[in-house]
């Protein structure tokens, strides 16, 4: 937790580029020169293999974008912090913030080492078997492999890192803990909400991904934008769930109420993560509606698989960075003797209150920074609907018009309910921060609302219903097939 409840280290000093101070400018215009040249150079590869269709279905360019991913990724886990100790003089790095280093510098290493041995693989059968190429390789081969990659290469580093982590615990006389008293005013009723947290729960992750799977079995609806970028929300909000419930789950089975402070960092990283990705796919969704009623003329154009799929891999990676930079500050502030979190979860707003460090600039950063991050989508969903509402306004009372309307209203209803309860949350000064009225709202947004979206939009989408009863036909003809015929059994 804090600096005064440990004798082991909490920082370490980097001593690699501090030789020669009196040098540092230009170590740091040659770096950031050559980081930004790495970045631009390998995200311009991405892009141009994942835009040409005939390069990302050629193994070798499919393997290079990955290589390039992992590049990217691995200077950016070791150039920004040189940086940082160049220009601010900063030597130090946090004991977490050293573990997380290690982890991610192994993970992209190993990924690189593992996918140039799968580009050696590719060019060896190319060239010693190029009859059997194209069987060989083929996509789903390709896949195995880049997923084999990445898994091994993390699995790898995470071992590891926990072997370090857990000898260096050995000198530390205590761990931090963090307490969670979100649920323990009504420990007498644990029972009960142990039941219906859990009923939630299961509600949430069956109706999400009973979505991601109408959307992906279906070809109709995963060929619509609409439809893809509800398969993300859908995602976004089942792991979102899945990033506290467990935890509340578990603190009202066996009355644990503590969670350590590396995990309480850890789950107010997705938190934040998978809440953002939420907004950012609901403003992506308004520009679709947006689209298709107001341009219907290009919007084959406009919202095509190359544009849908930019705007979801910002929304992810954007909301990934915002969460990345409160979590870091947040793990370099130092915390008073009460522990205590009156809190359903870690959020910012409760450990910012827990703190004895000087907590200004997080608080200033959170009034805009985070303010804009919520409200930039927000007015591009606002802006959207009033073009929609004006367009539908202009059109006869027709078929049209009530389609239209029906597109946008499990859309809008979703908004309503998302920022409802966030600008509850989030939308007062610090100061103002209510306990009691953060545990109640809190639980609205990050247990119901996950809940209610698959309800949202499948009750009344006609799509949706079609996609099911298609599904369930799919299931029917192939239980027929599998079942045994006349006494034999069918082995086909």
């Amino acid at each position: 937790m804090g600096e005064e409840n440990h004798t082991g280290p909490l920082q370490f000093i980097l001593l690699d580029v501090s030789a020669q101070p009196e040098h540092q400018h230009l170590f740091a215009l040659l770096f950031l020169t050559m980081y930004l040249l790495i970045l631009l150079g390998n995200l311009l590869i991405v892009l141009l293999v994942y835009s040409d269709a005939h390069l990302l279905h050629t193994p070798m360019y499919f393997f290079l974008s990955h290589l390039s991913l992992a590049d990217m990724g691995f200077a950016s886990v070791i150039v920004p912090k040189m940086l940082q100790n160049l220009l601010f003089q900063v030597k130090t790095i946090s004991y977490g913030g050293c573990f997380l280093q290690m982890y991610f510098y192994m993970a992209f290493g190993n990924t690189d080492s593992f996918i140039l041995a799968s580009m050696a693989y590719d060019r060896y059968v190319a060239i010693c078997h190029p009859l059997h190429y194209a069987t060989r390789m083929n996509h789903k081969r390709c896949l195995l492999l880049v997923v084999g990659c990445w898994l091994l290469a993390s699995l790898h580093s995470l071992l590891y890192t926990l072997l370090i982590c857990k000898m260096a615990r050995k000198n530390q006389t205590s761990i931090s803990e963090m307490v969670l008293l979100g649920i323990s005013a009504l420990a007498e009723h644990q029972s009960l909400l142990f039941s219906l947290f859990l009923f939630i729960y299961l509600l949430t992750l069956l109706g999400n991904l009973l979505i991601i799977l109408l959307i992906r079995f279906d070809d109709h609806l995963r060929r619509t934008p609409m439809y893809f970028f509800l398969s993300y929300l859908s995602l976004a909000d089942a792991m979102f769930a899945s990033t506290t419930v467990p935890k509340i789950l578990m603190s009202l089975m066996s009355e644990t109420k503590t969670i350590s402070f590396n995990g309480c960092l850890i789950q107010m990283y997705f938190f934040l993560t998978f809440g953002n990705t939420d907004n950012f796919l609901l403003a992506c969704m308004a520009y679709d509606r947006y689209v298709a009623i107001c341009r219907p003329l290009h919007y084959t154009t406009v919202m095509s698989h190359k544009c849908c799929l930019i705007l979801a891999s910002g929304s992810w990676i954007v909301s990934a960075l915002h969460s990345l930079l409160y979590t870091l500050l947040v793990s370099r502030l130092s915390f008073c003797a009460s522990r205590e979190i009156p809190y359903l979860f870690c959020d910012v707003y409760p450990l910012l209150e827990l703190s004895c460090s000087d907590t200004g600039l997080i608080k200033i950063l959170v009034q805009t920074e985070g303010v804009v991050d919520i409200l930039g989508p927000f007015v591009l969903i606002f802006i959207s609907y009033i073009h929609i509402f004006c367009a539908i306004m202009r059109v006869p009372p027709t078929a049209r018009k009530r389609k239209a309307f029906s597109t946008c209203g499990s859309h809008l209803a979703a908004v309503i309910l998302f920022y409802g309860t966030i600008s509850s949350l989030y939308f007062q000064p610090p100061s103002a921060y209510a306990a009691q009225k953060g545990t109640v709202i809190s639980l609205l947004y990050a247990v119901v609302t996950p809940m209610l979206n698959p309800f949202i939009y499948s009750l009344r989408n006609q799509d949706i219903k079609a996609a099911a009863r298609r599904l369930l036909g799919r299931i029917r003809d192939f239980l027929r097939k599998q079942a045994p015929g006349k006494g034999t059994v069918s082995f086909s």
